[in-house]
């Protein structure tokens, strides 16, 4: 902290208890809020000023804040409005004090000091896992950060070379001599010419440096430029003096010119080369690459029935994958041993369609002739083979791509905790994915990842002996010498980053950085290290830690885990305001997390024998936490499939070793999953994990390495063709509306403030002109488009723009804080009309609230062109349950979608108690802004429901959460769900061979679905179809229902048309806080919203205990197509829930889209017409079967439908 003049600190002799140090905002209004007492007050850090202090007041059940600044003589004043004079101290005390006297300018006299919670020492004691009496040394070398080598970038400190203080010298000095000099009739400034000198002196030499590199270059394809180069190199050692900046701009000329000309020239002398010399030797990077052999896969060829019967049996057939030529041969296997094949180039195959139903079929589109095609369907030995195959196919398109670069690039992660000693000679099952849990197959293990990242703790090797193994470890796998590109190291906690060579001049910005947490937060041996860089145009952040160990510290590893979230320095300095899980389009979490397992030692042991996880998971103390929402909000985590990786008896992976001696006692260390790896990348963009697990022959330490590999999206530095946009090209992003729901007391106004890569800076929102509350402990703010500002992007292009995301951060106008942020997608946003969107906001990694408005991107036509991207070459087949009936089947073409089928994730859909579910977030936990608990700060006492008006009272008849039953799976569920923890409430994206991994364009790892509210009936997402845009299925949503019969029609008698839940056994009230809240939710965050638009379908991880059933995307960012408004039963048409006076069944309509229109489900329109049923004197004969391959798979769509159709079969023999 500063101190004030004189060498006196601000905070006085020692720090008042009054003085909460960093405690965040929201803490700050939970203390005042238990203390309830008017007058009530506490000083903590600004989060908006560096050395600032915040004064946070109570007063009728508000809190005020006011900020306090230093000056520049290291005063301090309360800020206070234009034109007031204000009061200045040396030190906080003596400020207080004033403040304690009445009728000082606050909204109150402070009266009650609210003293902080002073935390044991002993608490803080962490030695390593008990392993070692006191807590290891750190390692001998000198600094934490050592560089790899000469190549690897590092951050430098700006003004570093010391730049700013020469031309302070000359601007305070040297120019008055000059003017002087220029006034007595002298032409020439000599003291600036010597500043200059010295300022481009260093410019100097590096301009040398290049010309001398480019020499040879010029004299072997620019011989007329190579005499300038020359003749500049050897004056540039015999010139100085007066001529040496003269000289320099020269130098500056010539190599402009000689970069310019200089790959033209090479061309055409390349070019006159080929035409005398039939062969040319391969791109250096590629000499040494391995070759990946030709491999073949054996399938069945998947017919239909009616085929069947045609060809007699289903066939088998022979898949050989050429990645290097090109080529895929289909050999179909004949009697008499013959054979009958095909060969495929790479641009003949079409698309790839993977079954969710079926996770080892696999559709593959061929182009027969110009514009057309035909479909086959392969069944493969497994999963696992057609994830392979699916791999080797989206290589070779890449390798074979006319695209300059990547769409798609893939990493590998992995995390180890050494134990103090060297590794093993050989780790390759580690960076080769053998072992236990979900691994690549071996036909593509070998094949190199573009990214290596190795997180390592209690890791006693030097970084650059370390740097050298792991480069020598993956030149030995992958005959390729990998680029160091980082290695930060605290401790011994390390983290490498490693680029295949060819991508080195694709990485730029890259930054490192280190938090302690270790005892007192002073020491190193806990904590984290953190790398980040730009891969062309995506960031990506790469965070490794060692957190607090044994197995009661659950709420220390908390706490470790939001200091590194706020403290650790990476990424875009501009984005200050936003914790690092927002920072990065992919931001991956790797370690140590020490996190363990709430069970009998005997028990776990028991479990493990029988490799049954699931119960462990259960109680898995990172799962709890994280369903919670104490930790990790909305990350993502593969399924883990393997045994927990701690604590083995060293040298053995038999034996898991639990009890040691201590001078203390007996130490317990119960089996445990300590060793993770977690990540959450932006909306809408691609990420599959294809491996998650551990390694079971690397035994020197009491840790198993674990590994992930991923598949991620990457966007290139977009370069525009048509130059910057005209202003009748420009492309704008215009907002209607924005209304946000924050967790605060406070009642000042807000702002929001706009970040995005695609703006030329960020931009500020007026302050918010609606505002209004029904309860203390939250607020509903909103801005009208008229204090919301447009915005501009650098470019205009929609191929650049549906690669953005916006970030944006509400901040109070009183003390210039965030009360929470939220990135959104643009991709969605992109059309001629509003479209809405609506997210979770968080800060300091807790989540504070919720954020919906209207907003539209609109592209100019002359600048619409796109392209397809490699990841959504690939497709998911949503629906496949049975022929297409003479009807061509549609895929979406969405890209990878490692999701179950929508209908077998009916029995994935959790119920909460005691919460409804606004359209809104989604999180299934308790902290969570859609359950009422969420509002009401620990300690304050209850508000009365007599307070609010009558219909935000609770039904009587609301069905009891204790005896709410959950749905069963539909008759569709026909597969399996994949399994994701009951203990977790965020997405475990799952995944082996082609299960959950990822979506594309919608984000499942980073914005969970919502839960559906008790005694919900059933709901399955629909299939989609392609259509311009969006890529993303449609998916009706739950509306909260009135809770009260004399609610409105719109939501009552709608809500009791659907079914929804009545008097029962099981009936009763919720307590009245809790209700009262959440109706009040409801009434703020609802009511002007009366339609919301459908989501994408995703897989959310169930509550414990409790069955599991289909989400919703709570973030997606999505056009506004056919709204549905919400049912706590089930999905309804508009008509039935808001009311309508005529009956929303008949069927009078002349055509399918009017009868679909008149129901609200015009959404099905085109996949009917599409699989033939365009009349509707055909769909009398209509199945549900039928409804399924047309899209129709949510039951209760399904059922309305059929309804229909039987009502207007009635009516038709009376007219």
């Amino acid at each position: 902290m500063s101190t004030c003049g004189g060498g006196i600190s601000p905070l006085g002799p020692a720090p008042p208890m009054w003085y909460h140090r960093d405690l965040s905002r929201a803490a700050a209004e939970e203390l005042l809020a238990r203390a309830g007492r008017d007058g009530s007050f506490l000083v903590r850090d600004s989060e908006s000023v560096n050395g600032a202090y915040a004064l946070c007041v109570l007063f009728q059940k508000h809190v005020h804040t006011y900020r306090i600044l230093p000056d520049d003589e290291g005063f301090l004043a309360v800020q206070t409005s234009q034109g007031v004079q204000p009061k200045r101290f040396k030190t906080l005390p003596e400020l207080v004090s004033l403040y304690l006297q009445p009728s000082q300018g606050l909204v109150t006299t402070l009266l009650y000091a609210v003293d902080r919670e002073e935390t044991a020492i002993s608490d803080d004691r962490d030695y390593s896992d008990g392993e070692d009496e006191k807590p290891p040394l750190p390692p001998r070398s000198a600094s934490t950060s050592t560089p790899p080598g000469p190549d690897t970038p590092t951050e430098s400190a700006p003004a570093a070379n010391g730049l700013s203080t020469i031309s302070h010298e000359y601007l305070k000095g040297s120019y008055a001599l000059d003017l002087e000099a220029v006034k007595q009739g002298a032409c020439a400034l000599p003291h600036l010419n010597k500043t200059l000198v010295s300022s481009c002196k260093r410019l100097n030499g590096e301009v040398d440096k290049v010309l001398s590199g480019l020499e040879i270059l010029s004299k072997v394809f620019d011989q007329q430029s190579a005499f300038m180069v020359s003749k500049m190199i050897q004056q540039s050692v015999n010139q100085g003096g007066d001529q040496e900046l003269e000289n320099l701009v020269t130098k500056l000329a010539i190599l402009k010119d000689l970069l310019s000309s200089i790959e033209k020239k090479a061309l055409k002398a390349l070019q006159d080369m080929s035409l005398s010399s039939p062969c040319s030797p391969p791109p250096l990077s590629m000499r040494h690459s391995k070759a990946i052999p030709v491999q073949a896969f054996e399938v069945k060829l998947d017919v239909y029935l009616t085929e069947l019967t045609k060809i007699g049996k289903s066939q088998k057939y022979t898949l050989s994958v050429d990645v290097e030529g090109g080529r895929l041969v289909v050999m179909k296997k004949v009697k008499d041993s013959q054979e009958d094949w095909t060969t495929f180039t790479h641009d003949k195959i079409r698309q790839l369609i993977k079954s969710q139903r079926v996770q080892n079929k696999l559709g593959i589109v061929f182009e027969k002739e110009k514009d057309k095609s035909q479909r086959k369907d392969f069944i493969f030995a497994s999963a696992k083979k057609r994830e392979a195959f699916c791999q080797l196919l989206q290589l070779m398109k890449n390798k074979h791509s006319n695209q300059d670069e990547p769409d798609m690039i893939s990493i590998f992660i992995g995390t180890w905790n050494m134990g103090s000693v060297p590794s093993p000679k050989s780790v390759a099952s580690w960076v080769l994915c053998r072992g236990l849990g979900k691994t690549l197959d071996e036909m593509t293990v070998t094949i190199p990842h573009d990214l290596y990242v190795f997180g390592s703790q209690e890791n006693s090797v030097c970084d650059r002996e370390w740097m050298e193994s792991l480069r020598a470890m993956l030149k030995e796998q992958t005959e390729l010498d990998y680029k160091p590109i980082a290695v930060q190291t605290l401790w011994s906690i390390k983290i490498a980053v490693l680029v295949k060579p060819e991508h080195e001049n694709r990485i730029s910005h890259v930054g490192m950085s280190s938090v302690k947490t270790g005892i007192a937060n002073t020491l190193g041996n806990k904590g984290a290290v953190g790398v980040s860089f730009m891969f062309n145009g995506t960031s990506f952040g790469f965070v490794n830690c060692h957190l607090t160990s044994g197995n009661e510290k659950i709420a220390r590893r908390n706490q470790n885990y939001l200091d590194i979230l706020r403290l650790l320095s990476l990424g875009d300095k501009q984005l200050s305001s936003f914790d690092i899980s927002l920072r990065f389009t992919h931001l991956f979490w790797l370690g140590d997390l020490n996190y363990r397992l709430d069970m009998d030692i005997q028990e776990i042991l028991n479990y493990i024998n029988r490799k049954e996880f699931d119960p462990l998971l259960k109680v898995d103390q990172l799962n709890l936490e994280r369903e919670k929402n104490k930790v990790f909000l909305r990350f993502a985590e593969e399924e883990i499939s393997f045994p927990p990786t701690y604590r083995y008896e060293r040298g053995s992976r038999d034996t898991y070793v639990w009890q040691k001696q201590k001078a203390t006692g007996m130490r317990t260390n119960v089996p445990s999953w300590c060793d993770r790896i977690l990540w959450k990348s932006y909306p809408e963009t691609h990420i599959v994990c294809n491996s998650y697990g551990c390694t079971d022959d690397i035994v020197t330490s009491d840790h198993s390495p674990v590994f992930a590999t991923f598949e991620v999206g990457v966007t290139s530095q977009f370069v525009s063709k048509k130059g910057l946009p005209k202003s009748s090209e420009q492309a704008y992003i215009e907002f209607e509306s924005i209304e946000a729901i924050v967790k605060t007391a406070s009642r000042t106004k807000f702002f929001i403030e706009f970040y995005s890569t695609c703006l030329e800076e960020f931009k500020k929102s007026y302050e918010n002109d609606s505002q209004s509350s029904d309860n203390v402990n939250f607020l509903r703010v909103g801005w009208s488009n008229k204090q919301l500002t447009t915005l501009k992007p650098l470019l205009s292009e929609i191929e650049y723009l549906q690669d953005q995301h916006l970030l944006l951060t509400v901040k109070s106008l009183d003390g210039y804080e965030s009360y929470g942020e939220c990135v959104l997608a643009l991709k969605s946003m992109i059309g001629s009309t509003a479209q809405q969107f609506h997210t979770y906001l968080s800060h300091r990694g807790e989540e504070t609230g919720n954020i919906r408005g209207s907003m539209r991107v609109r592209v100019p036509s002359e600048r619409m062109g796109t392209r397809e991207r490699l990841y959504e070459w690939i497709s998911v087949d949503k629906d496949d349950t049975g022929g297409p009936k003479g009807k061509s089947t549609l895929v979406t073409r969405v890209g990878h979608e490692y999701v179950k089928s929508v209908q077998s994730t009916l029995s994935m859909f959790p119920l909460m108690p005691k919460q409804d579910a606004p359209d809104g977030d989604p999180s299934i936990s308790k902290n969570s802004y859609n359950n009422p608990a969420y509002y009401i700060l620990e300690g304050v006492p209850n508000q009365s429901a007599a307070a609010l008006s009558p219909e935000l009272l609770p039904s009587p008849t609301s069905a009891n959460p204790q005896v709410a039953k959950a749905p069963l799976p539909s008759a569709g569920a026909r597969t399996k769900p994949s399994y994701i923890s009951p203990g977790h409430s965020h997405p475990r994206v799952q995944g082996v061979g082609g299960t959950v991994g990822s979506t594309l364009n919608r984000p499942p790892p980073d914005f969970p679905p919502p839960p559906l509210p008790k005694g919900a009936l059933e709901m399955v997402a629909e299939a989609t179809f392609p259509k311009p845009r969006p890529l993303y299925p449609d998916l009706a949503e739950v509306r909260i229902p009135a809770a009260s019969p004399a609610a409105p029609l719109a939501l009552g008698e709608g809500f009791r048309r659907g079914g929804g839940p009545g008097p029962g056994p099981g009936s009763g009230a919720l307590d009245d806080q809790s209700c009262s809240v959440l109706q009040m939710a409801k009434t703020l965050s609802e009511s002007e919203f009366p339609g919301q638009p459908p989501r994408a379908p995703s897989a959310p991880p169930p509550l414990r205990g409790q069955p599991m059933g289909i989400g919703l995307d709570a973030c997606r960012t999505f056009p506004p197509r056919n709204p549905i408004p919400e049912s706590i039963a089930e999905d309804m048409p508009e008509e039935a829930l808001w009311g309508s006076s005529s009956s929303s069944l008949s069927v009078g309509e002349s055509s399918v889209g009017e009868w679909l229109q008149r129901l609200g489900l015009e959404r099905y329109e085109q996949g009917l017409l599409h699989n033939g049923w365009d009349d509707l004197e055909f769909l009398s004969d209509i199945t549900e079967e039928d409804l399924e391959e047309a899209g129709v798979l949510d039951p209760a769509h399904k059922r309305i439908l059929l309804e229909s159709l039987r009502q207007q079969q009635q009516q038709q023999p009376q007219k």
